[in-house]
């Protein structure tokens, strides 16, 4: 039943029962910035960002290259089944899309620019895909951790879908909801950094070619 390519979303009760616990070690410390990989307290005044952006391979390096970022992992979020294993998502079988959490320092990096950064590398049109990456996983989403990020991304949303229809690119599809109802469970060791171990990975950076309008 793995790494079927689910065109739809499944109601909570078809998705599977998933585990009460993480089921694989994580790596203490990030390959490539002087944090920790699971961040479950982080340093004041820092903030927590969730997006979906396609496969989260190429999604976490863009952001980790980002000054302002302290530390990021790839998981899933905005499914149903807890604890979920990789080829478990890629059956469609949970609901969940494949995420980068992000946690950055505001005073160096706001949260409008991380949005932006979001928009601007990945094809936020696609419903279900990226590219050539077909399913539920691949969904564009932004999981806001304050009623300020929540703000800042439906603004920035509109502002965006402005512009693709003034450019006849189609809607965006991208799914923005609380990140405290779609909890977030991070990816096996091996997808950590991934393409930091892997520098000739695969980066899926399907996108639009529009940048953020300079006025916004």
């Amino acid at each position: 039943m793995f790494f079927t390519r689910k065109a739809e979303m499944l109601a909570p009760e078809q998705t599977l029962t998933g585990r009460t616990e993480r089921h694989f070690a994580l790596s203490e410390r990030h390959r490539t910035l002087d944090a920790p990989v699971v961040t479950d307290e982080i340093p004041a005044g820092y903030e927590v960002a969730y997006f979906g952006l396609g496969c989260f391979w190429g999604a976490e390096e863009v952001f980790w290259q980002v000054p302002g970022v302290w530390s990021t992992s790839v998981g899933y979020a905005g499914g149903t089944t807890p604890n979920p294993s990789y080829e478990e998502v890629c059956s469609g079988m949970t609901n969940h899309t494949e995420a980068v959490r992000i946690v950055f320092d505001p005073s160096k990096v706001s949260y409008a620019d991380l949005v932006k950064q979001f928009f601007e590398v990945h094809d936020p049109t696609q419903g279900y895909r990226q590219g050539n990456d077909v399913g539920t996983q691949y969904r564009s989403a932004i999981y806001w951790t304050t009623p300020e990020q929540e703000q800042v991304a439906r603004e920035l949303t509109k502002i965006y879908g402005d512009e693709l229809h003034r450019r006849r690119l189609g809607d965006i599809t991208t799914e923005i909801r609380p990140a405290a109802d779609t909890p977030y469970f991070y990816a096996e060791d091996y997808h950590q950094q991934y393409l930091a171990k892997n520098p000739h990975g695969y980066r899926c950076h399907a996108n639009t070619g529009v940048r953020f309008p300079a006025t916004a």
